[in-house]
């Protein structure tokens, strides 16, 4: 566990793969438009909490799992960012309901190592095509809320994004108190 926290202060950490596809600007808003890499990734999911506190109990499982409390008992690094998927209701607020998606570093992708929690699971995910939008901060569900509705205001009439869920990310380990980077990811529709 240790390690894990030195290395996301000091060390290098992988940032998840993507490319560019695009960048606007509309007001205030800046966003990108980006093609994110698929693979393995850890998860955990909570239900019937608030996003806040879901986050409080699956965070912390999935740092153990990177950090060595696996079958190999391997610390893996941290691949930045964590995302966590959020489920909108009708009016925007979230439900009660959250999946943390933790990328395997490159080096696991291939044979990553099986959690010893049986609440977390290893899945394979496509790549997707995501709207993302850049902001400071500690967040919060109040933040993610009022920046994804931000960001869907700001690409109406020119991008379709799913509404069933969107993603929330951090790129920064709790004890960074300033310079924190966190974005919203509206995924692209196939429609």
């Amino acid at each position: 566990m240790l390690g894990v926290i030195k290395n996301s202060l000091f060390g290098s950490v992988e940032t998840w793969p993507w490319q560019i596809l695009s960048k606007g600007d509309k007001g205030e808003v800046s966003y990108e438009e980006r093609a994110c890499e698929g693979g393995k990734f850890a998860t955990v999911e909570v239900t019937d909490k608030p996003v806040d506190e879901a986050l409080r109990e699956a965070m912390p499982k999935v740092v153990k799992y990177v950090g060595g409390t696996n079958d190999k008992g391997i610390g893996m690094g941290m691949t930045v960012p964590i995302s966590f998927a959020v489920f909108p209701s009708a009016d925007g607020s979230l439900q009660k309901k959250l999946k943390v998606w933790f990328r395997i570093p490159s080096e696991f992708q291939s044979n990553p190592p099986a959690p010893s929690d049986d609440s977390i699971k290893i899945e394979d995910r496509e790549g997707i095509t995501v709207y993302s939008m850049q902001f400071g901060g500690y967040a919060r569900e109040t933040d993610y809320v009022a920046r994804a509705a931000q960001l869907r205001t700001t690409l109406e009439g020119t991008a379709t994004c799913r509404s069933d869920f969107y993603f929330c990310t951090g790129y920064d380990p709790p004890m960074k108190p300033y310079g924190r980077r966190n974005e919203i990811w509206l995924v692209k529709s196939n429609e």
